[in-house]
């Protein structure tokens, strides 16, 4: 096998690296992977994840795990309701969308991030993630890498697998092709304990997703594990809108403030998610990798996820896409039809970026459609053919 006696580094502990790591040590691989954050409880996790039959799922199924995954899902996570910016429901699967059917592969169940994680950590042998690992760089050494961290300490791995995000700083590396601005800009906020903070938008969204649209504007909600949910308003902006608008995100009176005036024509009672919101928000300009993106494979340098193919989240394909690339380059670099490993790792990101750029497109579009003038009219198409 290619990685006989070779030590792996994975640099980044979100689920595509985690993933990666419990494929690989499957075939016996030596792995560690690095992770900045100090223990497993640092961070509180991000907005559930629907995975796909195609992808997703079939990296979970191939590390052994579906079972795990069937007993944490969450019922009922991704049922939608469709509604203009009064909040008028204008299109509801949650009396059709009842049963949870992991043979239909168009069935998407979501799962809560953290629980996720968990679930593929525990997964792991002891001791494959090392804590409190932040990359800061690294230098070949002996045909491999000797990697660098902030804590002071070093280590040496035969073959680097970057899966450290969008703001990936192995990617420079590979590569010095970077992510272009979709134009889109999503202010993020939680709330914790909905049906007693928010009863109104609980009562509404009931367990799944609400997609609001109007006047090129959009809110998207979902519920989150443990009672809580998670949402975005998402508008087209400037590229340095984050940094530029003098908002203080702590501040919950001036946010709404800024609700009222950036969404006016929009209805007081989604007043409520302002007004309780676990602060502060977290501004996400929204950036996507050229469709055409290509370059040299190295021997012994790889990377996967968000590090390699970032795109905007409007086909919910990113995770799926970053724990397909774990599935996928788990088979090339432990399969014996390539002589070297540089070869497993040219024909993996070729293959890679063809998908990626496949649904990078789809997420462009859908992107644009979801912020035009007649969205609410093209998203109740959409979910009406599907």
């Amino acid at each position: 096998m290619l990685l006989e006696n070779k030590q792996v580094a994975i640099i980044g502990g979100g689920p595509s690296g985690l993933t990666l790591a419990r494929l690989l040590q499957l075939q016996n691989v030596n792995v560690k992977v690095y992770e900045r954050d100090l223990n497993k409880n640092a961070r509180v996790q991000g907005s559930p994840l629907d995975l796909h039959d195609e992808s997703g799922l079939a990296a979970i199924r191939k590390a052994d795990l579906f079972n795990e995954f069937k007993n944490n899902f969450m019922p009922g996570a991704d049922k939608t309701r469709i509604v203009d910016e009064q909040a008028t429901i204008f299109f509801s699967n949650h009396e059709t969308n009842l049963e949870e059917d992991f043979d239909n592969t168009y069935f998407r169940p979501e799962i809560d991030r953290g629980v996720l994680r968990k679930i593929i950590l525990e997964s792991l042998q002891p001791k494959t993630v090392v804590w409190d690992s932040h990359f800061i760089s690294m230098e070949a050494q002996n045909g491999g890498w000797l990697l660098h961290f902030k804590n002071g300490s070093s280590a040496y791995a035969d073959i680097v697998i970057a899966s450290d995000g969008a703001n990936s700083k192995i990617r420079p590396y590979i590569t010095d092709i970077k992510p272009f601005y979709s134009g889109i800009t999503m202010l993020e906020g939680n709330v914790y304990q909905s049906k007693k903070t928010t009863p109104y938008i609980d009562s509404i969204i009931d367990g799944g997703k609400i997609m609001a649209f109007g006047n090129t504007k959009n809110l998207l909600l979902g519920q989150k594990g443990g009672g809580d949910l998670g949402f975005y308003a998402s508008f087209k902006a400037d590229e340095n809108w984050a940094t530029n608008n003098s908002l203080d995100y702590s501040d919950k009176v001036q946010m709404l403030e800024w609700f009222k005036k950036e969404y006016p024509e929009w209805s007081s009672v989604w007043h409520e998610l302002f007004e309780n919101v676990a602060i502060p928000f977290i501004p996400r300009p929204i950036y996507c990798m050229p469709l055409n993106q290509t370059w040299e494979a190295l021997p012994n340098l790889t990377m996967i996820g968000d590090a390699a193919h970032v795109m905007p989240p409007f086909a919910g394909e990113g995770a799926n896409m970053a724990m397909l690339d774990a599935l996928e380059l788990s088979e090339y670099l432990t399969s014996d039809n390539y002589n070297t490993v540089q070869e497993a790792i040219s024909i993996y990101e070729l293959n890679m970026c063809k998908r990626a750029a496949k649904a990078a497109q789809e997420s462009l579009e859908n992107g644009e459609k979801m912020h035009s003038k007649d969205a609410l009219k093209t998203m109740l198409h959409f979910f009406s053919e599907h």
